[in-house]
């Protein structure tokens, strides 16, 4: 993120930091907003400046060498601590407020429940703007969270990484997902899960799996990904008149039961709850809009969740009072 206004000179600082989590000069320019020539004189005055070539190219990515791994870390900390020191520290005023809230997610929620954020922030805050970034194995959110490029992240974890601050927005049930007229429709064995066909999302985060296939690597199980599809939402659509088997919430199957010919059956292997964590950096922890945005976020999910339903409804004057 650049700072048109910032009174420090921190702008080599951020295109390192862009570099290191694009490997890619081109993909740090469009991130960044300035052209690839720019960011390549940038990462040229770099390497003169700490005398190493910090990144070298190897067929289509940039690799780093040990002396950029050794600053990456640094580099972090020092534009969070300065980032920190240009927040405003004005009063919060949600009805006058043209803050952008950034949060990142996979697609794994249902619809409603991202409908329901949006319609108590219109309600609320009809100024602020919302900006929802996809997450991905390539994409780097923790580094966008210490940067500033992301304010919140959603996110489904066995456990959550330790080093960010988090709370619970949601803990839902594990269950199956299969065609209406599909053999297992009315239950499923063990046997019938472990031999099935499966359809499996590719993983959003390539530091932890997923809570299905955690479980099932500690209880020395496997399944066969018959189907790997790059997005949550693509898979329901996949199993109308197949054998495949989709594994989910609770609430995500029944929003998609609702609109396709599908069934949703209990899981016959006893997964542990999927829990949905919303996390952020330190940096925003004091933050006025910060705070009220991360309590939007856990009392609209808290509300949506305990209806099984999942319907956005008009909220009550005493559930909006909190955020006026």
């Amino acid at each position: 993120m650049s700072r048109s206004n910032d009174p420090f000179d921190t702008y080599l600082l951020r295109v390192f930091s862009t570099l290191m989590s694009e490997r890619s000069v081109s993909r740090a320019a469009t991130r960044l907003n300035q052209s690839q020539p720019t960011i390549s004189t940038a990462l040229r005055r770099l390497r003169d400046i700490f005398d190493d070539p910090l990144l070298i190219k190897d067929k289509q990515r940039m690799v780093p060498t040990e002396r950029a791994l050794q600053l990456e870390a640094s580099v972090r900390t020092v534009l969070g601590e300065i980032d920190g020191l240009l927040s405003p520290g004005d009063v919060f005023d949600p009805a006058t407020t043209r803050q952008t809230f950034r949060i990142g997610t996979p697609d794994y929620l249902a619809p409603p429940l991202m409908a329901a954020v949006v319609h108590y922030m219109r309600t609320t805050a009809p100024g602020a703007r919302m900006l929802m970034q996809a997450l991905g194995p390539d994409y780097d959110f923790d580094a966008a969270l210490a940067e500033g490029e992301l304010d919140v992240v959603i996110g489904n974890w066995p456990q959550p990484p330790e080093h960010l601050r988090t709370t619970l927005l949601l803990e839902d049930e594990v269950v199956c997902l299969v065609d209406r007229d599909h053999p297992g429709a009315n239950g499923l064995m063990v046997t019938d899960y472990l031999e099935g066909n499966h359809v499996v999302p590719q993983l959003y985060s390539t530091l932890q799996r997923g809570v299905v296939e955690t479980h099932l690597a500690a209880q020395r199980l496997a399944r066969t990904p018959t189907v790997t599809v790059p997005y949550f939402s693509m898979a329901p659509h996949l199993l109308p008149g197949t054998d495949l088997i989709f594994t989910t919430s609770r609430h995500f199957a029944q929003h998609f039961a609702a609109m396709l010919p599908l069934a949703v059956v209990p899981s016959p292997i006893d997964f542990p709850p999927m829990r949905f964590y919303q996390l952020w950096h330190g940096r925003n922890q004091q933050a006025p809009g910060h705070i009220w945005f991360r309590s939007l976020l856990s009392a609209v999910m808290r509300t949506a969740g305990a209806t099984r339903h999942l319907r956005v409804t008009a909220p009550a004057a005493q559930d909006l009072r909190q955020f006026a």
